[in-house]
């Protein structure tokens, strides 16, 4: 279980990036971002000896996040992990987060040479980094993390973990909430890298039961990793800036937008493009918006708005 190790000082400062104060801000609860009890454990796994290679193997697909935390001894590091596991489900699969109890699993923490809690580690290609080092608010968190998964966009991590929790059984060894088996080739060749392998098992899953939302979703995102398999962000958004009508231009630019977590944007550049074009071009824009709907899952909210704003487009 030896790992590199790294300095905590090097965690992110949040201080530059604090909200004004009000009733979110610094005097409001830190676990304000999962009103009505506990957030979401879909991108989440609870850290164990057993699991924590394949945790960190995870990484080479899409960064993996571990909140190292002391429920008993520092509540404010189960807060700052409750939080960031609140983000984990926003993001949608953008991170992977890794709960980590020093107390029940004190070697992990020896391993990776963890001083003191709460800390939180970005494991990004099997390299582990600090990343936050206090329990801020949230809007500061998400502030700090949005800018941390552009970076790794931009370098070309890409790619995004599946759900991992919601309708599966637990596995008593390892704690994880174990993946339907339907989903399982398609899940293995997200993360050996095989994008195409991924779209085709999905193709199968949905072509053999189109009422498969889980399938018909994962199939959206897998094309939209597929999309953008090797694309230079920066030069995308240059080509689209120069071009505000091209629907391959703008349609790319929002694939990279929905896997850097800026879902509404995504969404909005593209009712805008349909509200500027027409004809055929219209039609292509239109329904490139409606698989981004499906990868993001049309029960989301930001999906619904954006339903009612792309009629108002089309109308």
């Amino acid at each position: 279980m030896t790992q590199q190790p790294f300095s905590r000082p090097g965690a992110i400062d949040l201080s530059g990036l604090q909200a004004p104060a009000g009733p979110g801000g610094p005097g409001g609860p830190a676990g304000a971002g999962a009103p009505g009890g506990a957030p979401s454990a879909a991108y989440v796994v609870t850290v164990t000896e057993q699991n924590f290679q394949d945790v960190l193997e995870s990484s080479r697909n899409a960064p993996v996040l571990l909140a190292f935390e002391s429920p008993e001894r520092s509540p404010e590091s189960t807060r700052l992990a409750d939080d960031v596991q609140t983000l984990s489900t926003e993001l949608e699969g953008r991170f992977l987060l890794g709960r980590v109890d020093i107390d029940r699993v004190p070697q992990i923490a020896q391993a990776m040479q963890i001083p003191s809690v709460p800390l939180v580690v970005l494991v990004a290609q099997g390299r582990p980094m600090p990343l936050f080092q206090d329990a801020a608010p949230i809007d500061d968190l998400r502030a700090a993390l949005t800018q941390v998964l552009q970076q790794l966009t931009a370098s070309g991590i890409t790619g995004r973990h599946q759900p991992r929790s919601g309708t599966g059984e637990v596995d008593e060894e390892t704690g994880e909430e174990q993946l339907d088996p339907r989903y399982l080739p398609a899940q293995d060749a997200l993360e050996r890298g095989d994008v195409a392998a991924a779209v085709a098992e999905y193709q199968k899953l949905v072509d053999a039961n189109p009422a498969d939302a889980e399938a018909a979703a994962g199939l959206a995102m897998a094309k939209v990793l597929q999309r953008t398999d090797g694309v230079d962000l920066q030069q995308a958004r240059s080509a689209a800036a120069a071009a505000p009508d091209d629907v391959d231009a703008q349609t790319l630019v929002a694939d990279l937008d929905l896997l850097g977590g800026h879902v509404d944007d995504a969404f909005a550049r593209l009712v805008e493009l349909v509200r500027r074009t027409a004809g055929p071009e219209r039609d292509r824009a239109r329904t490139h918006l409606i698989a981004l709907f499906g990868a993001v899952g049309n029960d989301d909210p930001r999906v619904q708005r954006a339903r009612r704003d792309l009629a108002s487009a089309l109308f």
